[in-house]
């Protein structure tokens, strides 16, 4: 069921059931209200025959001939009375005699001194009246034909407008949840329009105040970021066809030449040599690639767990003096260590290696003396940590570039990479709300700098 039809079918139940009740109510008001009305009605005409039997000393025939001749009779009100031991003194119509009066009835009636009831279609009211220090027990009962044939009209008038305003507010209804709900029938049939070729389209937002406007707001958020993501995977893709390409070519083209013709051991061993480099180059690439889209999962998929920075930073000096023995890394610690939860962060020990590894690799590799200078220290709330060097620097301009994915600033003829280690850094740190910031001074080196929560 649509939206629509679910508002309206609500909107339609809710206000029906409130307008029955209130059909229900005034119907039953108005009934106890005619009812108590024509109970006093009753009353009053008891007394007055009364009144005219004793003080006006009207003879019973003259008042039961004047009954007999009403208009209709047959409604008309019937009076008896009696006295307190349940003599008939006064009857309007003998014959007919409409209530069935028993003693029963006078001596309640005595009791309570005024009873009001039903017999069938009849009102009855019974009371006691006193006359010179006499009492009499006068009954009264009629059909109220009048009044009952008016309900009637008014029950017929309040179904007839009830099914009126029910219809009416479906007619209303249908209207304004479509005007109310057309917006949204604009959102779907924009988005129907947005394909992965035209994620650059957004839908209109009339007002960003209401629920539409931030239901809309919010898809046009998503779509940017669908857009950024699609334009990071175009490049992502480009750039690694780009260096996949180059070192493939290169070991393909060295093999091809090496088959031409017969060549000496010497120069069978160099062509294995440059073929072994570049798919030692695949070999990182691969790696790195690996890395990266690991450091890209979903933060509530990657194992955490509380960890010692500077136990992690010496795994990663390990490492990075394997790969090269002109390579140095010193570690310093700026403060002393009273406490492990000082220098202890909550993260996952594999990623955070080789982040600490890629930034102690640049740091050797970009310096001429091949030395990284590693600090530790903390304060209240993170684990601060710095990765030095003092080699060529980085240009001011491409700082805010050196942490895209295959970036190579001017220093790529320096030093042989694939512009992921800084990428896969960063996004390592993300991954565990950390901040990784850099400042560099041209022929004097970089620092880079990481800033860890505490468990």
């Amino acid at each position: 069921m649509k939206i629509r039809a679910k508002l309206l079918l609500l909107f339609l139940t809710l206000f029906g059931a409130l307008l029955l009740a209130f059909a229900v109510f005034i119907y039953v008001s108005t009934s106890q209200s005619r009812k108590d009305q024509y109970y006093k009605h009753l009353k009053r005409e008891a007394i007055t025959k009364a009144n005219l039997l004793f003080d006006a000393k009207v003879p019973p025939a003259v008042l039961q001939l004047i009954y007999k001749n009403s208009i209709n009779s047959l409604f008309e009100e019937e009076v008896a009375v009696y006295d307190t031991s349940f003599n008939l003194l006064y009857h309007d119509a003998v014959q007919i005699d409409k209530v069935k009066e028993t003693r029963r009835m006078i001596d309640q009636i005595t009791r309570q001194k005024e009873i009001t009831f039903e017999q069938g279609s009849l009102q009855v009211v019974g009371l006691l009246y006193l006359h010179k220090n006499k009492a009499y027990v006068i009954t009264a009962a009629a059909n109220d034909k009048y009044g009952l044939t008016r309900l009637e009209e008014f029950k017929y008038t309040l179904i007839i407008s009830f099914i009126i305003i029910i219809s009416l507010t479906i007619a209303a209804g249908y209207y304004f949840v479509g005007k109310a709900l057309n917006p949204v029938a604009e959102i779907i049939d924009k988005v129907e329009e947005i394909t992965a070729t035209n994620l650059y389209k957004r839908v209109h937002v009339k007002d960003e105040k209401d629920e539409i406007g931030e239901l809309a707001t919010t898809f046009n958020n998503m779509l940017d970021r669908l857009e950024q993501s699609f334009d990071g995977q175009k490049n992502f893709v480009s750039n690694i066809s780009h260096e996949l390409r180059t070192p493939l070519a290169t070991i393909v083209g060295e093999l091809q030449l090496a088959l031409i013709r017969e060549r000496s051991v010497a120069e069978y061993k160099e062509v294995i040599r440059l073929s072994l480099s570049d798919a030692q180059r695949l070999v990182r690439l691969s790696n790195g690639l690996l890395d990266l889209a690991k450091a890209s999962y979903d933060q509530t998929t990657v194992s955490m767990k509380e960890l010692r920075t500077d136990e992690l930073l010496m795994d990663a000096r390990d490492a990075v003096l394997k790969i090269s023995e002109d390579y140095k890394v010193d570690i310093i610690f700026e403060r002393e260590i009273d406490d492990d939860d000082d220098i202890s962060v909550k993260g996952n020990e594999y990623l955070l290696k080789v982040a600490f590894i890629n930034l102690m690799e640049n740091a050797c590799k970009f310096s001429a003396n091949h030395q990284c200078i590693v600090s530790i220290s903390y304060n209240t709330n993170k684990v601060l940590l710095g990765f030095k060097d003092s080699g060529i620097g980085i240009e001011e301009q491409e700082l805010g570039s050196i942490f895209s994915a295959f970036y190579r600033g001017k220093n790529k003829d320096f030093s042989p990479g694939n512009g992921i280690g800084l990428s896969l850094t960063q996004k390592i740190i993300s991954m565990h709300n950390g901040l990784i910031d850099v400042s560099s001074v041209i022929g004097e080196g970089s620092l880079f700098t990481i800033e860890l929560a505490h468990v």
